[in-house]
């Protein structure tokens, strides 16, 4: 079939105006879909055995669904990582859901099992920065980094690997029953958003989760 050249135009007419219509919504209009307060909400706040950063004067909560070889979560973790540094009052509940395979799975592995030496969020960041291949290497490397002991973590591995595969199954089943297709994913306050972002939507994020808390 023969496409004309006005029917290209009107084609790329079309693209460039859902493109637009999807900046316009993160930018201009609500960062986001408001969830119920729902039993799911509650599992994926309320989990024991979720990694997080927990800031006594926290005032809203962001809940992060990522992979170490996802390219869109490491470019959103660098955006994160600048907006936590400038606003203390957020809590981080970490879900590693691993959808990127094998790699990714061990990763999330010895993500959570550093979680034991008190080192979790700088395992995550460092994994999330590195510039090289998801191996053993560059996880032990990430571990050391952080100030963890590597036989400690094997140990760790080797004693509570049941409970870290029965964390991570919980993490995708709350994913799925959230409604997330992939990663990156957050639950920020009430509102869920599919995807990265950067930092103005980060900060435009937590701000339009604590207008929700204050206006209930």
């Amino acid at each position: 079939m023969n496409i004309s050249r006005k029917q290209v135009v009107q084609l790329l007419l079309v693209i460039l105006a859902g493109a637009v219509f999807s900046f316009g919504l993160r930018h201009f209009g609500s960062i986001g879909t408001r969830l119920e307060r729902s039993s799911v909400v509650e599992a994926v706040l309320r989990d024991p055995g979720a990694p997080r950063i927990d800031p006594a004067q926290a005032d809203v909560t962001m809940v992060v669904f990522t992979d170490y070889q996802c390219p869109i979560c490491r470019v959103s973790n660098r955006a994160m990582q600048k907006v936590l540094a400038e606003d203390r009052r957020v809590r981080v509940i970490f879900k590693d859901w691993p959808v990127f395979g094998k790699a990714s799975q061990e990763a999330a592995r010895v993500a959570i099992a550093s979680d034991k030496q008190g080192i979790y969020a700088a395992v995550h960041d460092r994994l999330m920065q590195r510039s090289g291949p998801l191996d053993q290497a560059a996880m032990r490397s990430a571990v050391e980094a952080a100030g963890g002991n590597w036989p400690r973590l094997i140990d760790d591995l080797e004693q509570n690997g049941a409970q870290i595969d029965s964390l991570i199954a919980r993490n995708a089943t709350q994913a799925f029953s959230l409604g997330l297709g992939g990663t990156p994913g957050y639950l920020i306050g009430p509102f869920l958003v599919r995807g990265g972002l950067n930092e103005g939507q980060f900060r435009k994020a937590l701000n339009q989760a604590r207008d929700a808390r204050n206006s209930n």
